[in-house]
């Protein structure tokens, strides 16, 4: 799939006659996916700017290049649990020019393609200004690169580093340290490794770790080229350094970038490439360029299956397809073409893609039930608002597991059993121990840590965290030698142990002071058309209009005429049901149609409905029709499909929670209505109940109930929540919290399961009904 603009004009023209009709600073925009097998095989999602060398241009392209990868090394380290069981191997960004060789001479003047990214590098790291404005336009929209189509390329761009919220200071702040291992900006250091012969190590100005290399043949004539051309750039040996290389498939590898290395196309094996730039790339490269695709994102796959998420059974963690799609990112790149041909040689679908608009009917009988719904007043910013001092908190009790856990099988007469069991103990730390404690660095991290988070409002005096571990409740599970260690290596677990107690008693402190802002401001307003909820799209539409945006290859022709037709007959597209468009008609939701994810090659903006999603609204609508005469004679029931950050209601902003859906039950005779937020997903990775926030949201609802009366809101309106648990009793109930609970003490504690039957049926309970 690529866009359609440039598909029509690909077999009428090369990629230099495009840039003749289109000008200096197009983007070709593609984005491949790429079969080989049910399941095999990746996506690709390529930007090739062709500007006629252009710095400016070439340094925005670059830096969107480095925000994807930032982008895909956030998600991999901040959901580290949920994707561990897809066995993905932490993002690697690599470059690759024109020639494996340092320097070349081209129009009579020696240049580098490694030098480019050099100084790219260079540029993030010493201009802070510049940086943090083009992110900003970047994320907007605004980069000023533009597709043959004249949209921006990064409009659609970056769903994750959006949903966070951050501010591009922020941002830049967290890149800094998460990529570049370094607090500050400064400049690019390059070290000669004198212990490995063609490498060249990258370090920040500061930092004490690399975090990238360069492997190329001749160092000697690169370096007199970085001194001539580029002496803002420090040059330095490492006489004692060892192949930065050679580690990079290591774990715990700290290289983030690697650049220039021939073997990328001559049998170097790895499953980290997730990011690729590409420099000058001619045709006589194509069919190298090609077999180096096929070195990125190399995907063991769940189970070790080889296969992406999309082919399994979900659900999946949201927005894993970041770390399974190839991110390639190209200057003057001359290969399309034959990319091209190799796919289609290889059976693979190249057609472009056709946007198509699904309008949306809005029930506007329910509207005027006046609906309420709870949002924070527009404008209002707890960031901004509120200035917060790290202090202590009595009410607030931490507990961290650095424990030792063994899981083992053992054979027995009546079959296989898991055993498992842990190492350690609950325990404080004595006073003699933390004298042992850096508590300089014990700041340092948490300034870091506040910072990543984006909680620019708190302030950490630097006496604070050594004070605070003489005061808070914590219980700590671990080794005895955490506590009382007998050597420096027992001392770093002692202090990553005061560093993790801390952490949790600072995202605790937020997180209750910000509830507390929330439950201060937020405020109910009627539901109406307008909301964002059911805005759908209508910033992307000239009809200004609500619409799904649905994507389908110009190739299935059956499909796409069946959807245009459905457009054209609006009451068959939201009344009836068919497996074209899979969709549900359940006309207590608040639009229609609700569209469900069951055909691959369908792409919807915003999502369709997963699986576990939808078997709720088909669940709920049976229910509805059974029992509207009777269990709910006196009620009615609405359903809206919630959206994410930025639409949706969110609770927990550091965690980002918007539940999937929200259900009113509306009471006649008590003219009444209670708010229920309901989210299905699975639950064999959920932490235990008393530290999972999603699943305790229940508990404050009431509260903020309580508290939007009392500021005015109506009294007669309640606030509820209920996790819908994907993953049946019969897998869960062992593996969650202590192992011991039952269908009533998951109910008991808001938590259901998608199971209707005589004896027990989650919606009736839902909706206190029978």
């Amino acid at each position: 799939e690529y866009s359609a603009t440039f598909g029509q004009a690909l077999s009428a023209a090369g990629d230099d006659e495009l840039t003749k009709e289109y000008g200096k600073a197009i983007v070709f925009d593609y984005s491949y996916r790429y079969f080989y097998g049910d399941g095999f095989g990746k996506d690709f999602r390529i930007l090739n700017l062709r500007d006629e060398g252009r710095p400016e241009h070439t340094e925005t392209l670059l830096l969107g290049n480095l925000l994807s990868f930032y982008e895909q090394l956030r998600l991999y380290e901040e959901q580290a649990a949920e994707l561990r069981p897809y066995n993905l191997e932490k993002p690697l960004w690599v470059f690759v020019g024109s020639t494996v060789n340092a320097v070349y001479t081209k129009g009579g003047q020696k240049r580098s393609d490694v030098l480019t990214v050099a100084r790219f590098l260079h540029h993030v790291l010493n201009d802070k200004r510049w940086a943090q404005e083009t992110m900003e336009n970047l994320l907007k929209g605004r980069s000023g690169l533009c597709g043959p189509d004249g949209a921006d390329v990064f409009i659609d761009r970056f769903k994750y580093l959006k949903e966070l919220g951050l501010t591009p200071a922020t941002l830049y702040t967290d890149i800094l340290r998460r990529i570049f291992h370094t607090a500050t900006s400064g400049g690019l250091h390059l070290a000669d490794i004198r212990g490995s012969a063609g490498e060249i190590g990258l370090k920040a100005a500061g930092a004490e770790r690399y975090f990238g290399v360069i492997y190329i043949g001749d160092t000697s004539a690169f370096k007199k080229l970085v001194e001539e051309q580029a002496p803002e750039i420090t040059l330095e040996e490492d006489a004692v350094g060892q192949s930065l290389f050679n580690d990079i498939n290591q774990p715990d590898s700290h290289i983030h970038v690697l650049i220039g290395a021939k073997k990328f196309m001559e049998g170097w094996n790895s499953w980290r490439v997730s990011t690729m730039g590409l420099l000058n790339i001619g045709r006589s490269e194509g069919s190298q360029i090609i077999q180096l695709f096929g070195r990125g994102v190399r995907l063991k796959g769940k189970g070790f299956s080889l296969k992406r998420s999309a082919v399994l059974d979900g659900p999946h963690p949201k927005h894993i397809s970041l770390l399974e799609t190839l991110n390639i990112f190209a200057v003057r790149a001359n290969y399309m073409a034959q990319f091209r041909e190799y796919l289609e040689r290889e059976g693979v679908e190249t057609e472009p893609v056709i946007e198509l608009p699904l309008f949306t009917w809005i029930n506007e009988p329910a509207l005027k039930k006046d609906l309420l719904i709870p949002r924070t007043p527009e404008g209002r910013d707890f960031v901004a608002e509120e200035r917060l001092v790290l202090e202590h908190d009595e009410h607030i009790k931490v507990h961290v597991d650095m424990s030792v856990k063994v899981q083992a099988m053992a054979s027995t007469a009546t079959g296989l059993h898991d055993v498992q069991a842990r190492a350690g103990a609950e325990r404080t730390i004595p006073p003699d121990s933390l004298a042992l404690v850096d508590w300089e660095q014990v700041y340092l991290d948490l300034l870091h840590y506040k910072t990543r988070k984006g909680w620019r409002n708190l302030i950490i005096h630097p006496e604070t965290p050594r004070k605070l571990m003489g005061q808070i409740d914590y219980t700590l599970v671990a080794d005895e030698t955490v506590v009382r260690p007998r050597n420096f290596a027992e001392r770093e677990l002692l202090q990553q142990a005061v560093s993790n107690i801390l952490r949790k008693y600072l995202d605790t402190f937020y997180r209750r002071r910000r509830e507390r802002w929330e439950t201060q401001t937020m405020a109910y307003r009627p539901l109406d058309e307008n909301d964002p909820n059911l805005a759908l799209n209508k910033d992307r539409l000239s009809e200004r209009k609500a619409a799904y945006i649905v994507k389908v290859k110009r190739s299935d022709e059956e499909l796409r005429q069946a959807i245009q037709k459905l457009i054209e007959e609006s009451e068959r597209l939201y009344r009836a049901e068919n497996e074209k468009l899979p969709r549900i008609y359940f006309d207590r939701h608040l639009y229609l149609p609700l569209l469900v994810q069951e055909v691959e090659q369908l792409q919807t903006i915003p999502p369709a409905l997963n699986k576990s999603e939808a078997q709720f609204v088909r669940d709920l609508r049976d229910y509805w029709e059974t029992e509207k005469d009777g269990a709910l004679a006196k009620q009615e029931v609405y359903v809206l499909r919630n959206l994410t950050r930025g639409k949706g209601v969110g609770f927990f902003e550091n965690t980002g929670f918007y539940p999937d859906f929200i259900l009113w039950e509306l009471d006649e005779q008590s003219n009444s209505q209670r708010i229920i937020f309901v989210e299905p997903h699975g639950m064999l990775h959920a932490k235990a109940y008393i530290h999972d926030e999603k699943a305790r949201l229940h508990e404050r609802l009431p509260k903020l109930a309580e508290e939007l009366a009392r500021h005015g809101g109506p009294s007669n309106v309640t606030l509820d929540a209920f996790i819908i648990s994907a993953t049946p009793y019969e897998e869960l109930y062992q593996r969650y919290d202590d192992g011991t609970w039952d269908r009533a003490k998951f109910a008991e504690k808001h938590i259901l399961f998608q199971e209707r039957s005589p004896g027990y049926d989650y919606i009736a309970i839902l909706l206190q009904g029978s």
